[in-house]
C-alpha cells in the first residue's frame, strides 16, 4: 500500500475537496484522482461519492479514515526520527496567537529557557490559521493555536484558560447574591469575542431569555475588553489569564456564575509529530502546571 495514496485520500477527507488537497499537496488534480483510485483498487471499495461540485465519503471510507490517519501519522512521525539531529536546534521558531504571545509566553519562555540555556527563541504572532500554515511549511517548529486539528500534524492540549465574568471595583454585583442570567444581560456588557468555538457556550448563556443581552461594545482583543471593564463602562466575559494582574490588584472582580463553570478557552500546540521531543515534552508539562494554576485560582 502506497503512503502517498492514504496521504491523498486523509487530506482530500480534511478539506473536502480533490483540488484543494492537490493545491496543498502540490500536485495537480487528475493525480491525486488517480491516486484515490489506485487505493480504492487496493481496498475493494469506493471511498468517495461525487455530489454536483462536492463530494461525500462513504461509508466504507468512514471506516477506513482513522486507519489511514493513523497509518500517515506513524510513517511521519517514524520518518522525522530517522532524519531529526540528535542534537537540539540553535533556534526554535515559536507561533503563537496574540493571546498567547501577550499572556502566556512571558511565563513559558523564562522557564525554556532556564532548561535549555543554548537554544535561541524567534516568536511569531498570527492567526490560528497562519500559525497553522506556517508550522505545515516548516516556518514556524511550533504552533500555540486554538483547539483545531490538521491531517499533518500532531496537535496536543497545551493549557485551559477558565472564563469568567468580570466587573469592575463598587460593582453592585461584589455584594449582590442569587446573581440571575437576566440581572448580567440587563448590564451593559463587553464582548469579548475571539471566534473560538469555546464561545459559543458563552452564547448560549443568554439563550433561555426572551430579549438579547445588552451588548454596548463586541472587540476581538481582551486588551481592549478588560480596559473598558475598569473604565466602567461595562462587565465582560474574559479568560482568567488576560486579567491576572488586574484580578491581583482589586481592579478587576470574578463573579461566581453557576452557569459558566466549566468554560474554557482552549488552547492546542501543533506540530511535526517526532520533531523536538524533548523540548515537546518540557512545554507540555509547563502548560498542566499553567492549567491547574488557573482551574485553582
Amino acid at each position: 500500500m502506497n503512503i502517498e495514496n492514504i496521504e491523498a485520500f486523509v487530506f482530500i477527507n480534511h478539506y473536502g475537496s480533490f483540488n484543494k488537497a492537490a493545491e496543498i499537496l502540490y500536485l495537480s488534480q487528475p493525480s491525486v484522482t488517480a491516486r484515490i483510485q489506485s487505493l480504492e483498487r487496493e481496498l475493494g471499495c469506493k471511498l468517495f461519492d461525487r455530489q454536483g461540485k462536492g463530494i461525500q465519503i462513504t461509508e466504507e471510507g468512514k471506516r477506513f479514515l482513522p486507519y489511514g490517519q493513523q497509518i500517515l501519522m506513524t510513517y511521519q512521525r517514524g520518518k522525522l526520527q530517522v532524519n531529526q539531529k540528535k542534537s537540539l536546534p540553535e533556534e526554535l521558531r515559536i507561533g503563537a496567537t496574540v493571546s498567547v504571545s501577550n499572556y502566556t509566553l512571558p511565563t513559558l519562555l523564562p522557564r525554556l529557557k532556564a532548561t535549555y540555556p543554548n537554544i535561541h527563541y524567534k516568536l511569531i504572532t498570527g492567526t490560528t490559521d497562519d500559525i497553522i500554515g506556517k508550522v505545515v511549511n516548516k516556518e514556524v517548529d511550533i504552533g500555540f493555536v486554538r483547539n483545531v486539528n490538521h491531517p499533518n500534524l500532531q496537535s496536543d492540549k497545551f493549557y485551559e484558560d477558565p472564563i469568567k465574568l468580570y466587573v469592575y471595583e463598587d460593582h453592585p454585583f461584589i455584594t449582590a447574591e442569587g446573581i440571575s442570567i437576566a440581572d448580567i444581560a440587563a448590564e451593559p456588557l463587553v464582548f469579548f469575542e475571539c471566534g473560538a468555538l469555546d464561545w459559543l457556550r458563552v452564547h448560549r448563556i443568554f439563550g433561555s431569555l426572551e430579549y438579547p443581552p445588552n451588548i454596548q461594545f463586541l472587540t476581538d482583543n481582551s486588551e481592549t475588553a478588560k480596559k473598558l471593564v475598569i473604565q466602567k463602562v461595562g462587565i465582560s466575559f474574559l479568560p482568567s489569564l488576560s486579567v491576572k494582574e488586574e484580578t491581583s490588584q482589586g481592579r478587576l472582580i470574578p463573579i461566581s456564575l453557576p452557569e459558566a463553570e466549566g468554560i474554557t478557552l482552549k488552547t492546542n500546540m501543533v506540530f511535526h509529530p517526532g520533531a523536538h521531543t524533548p523540548i515537546i515534552d518540557s512545554i507540555l508539562e509547563l502548560g498542566k502546571e499553567l492549567s491547574n494554576k488557573l482551574i485553582v485560582t
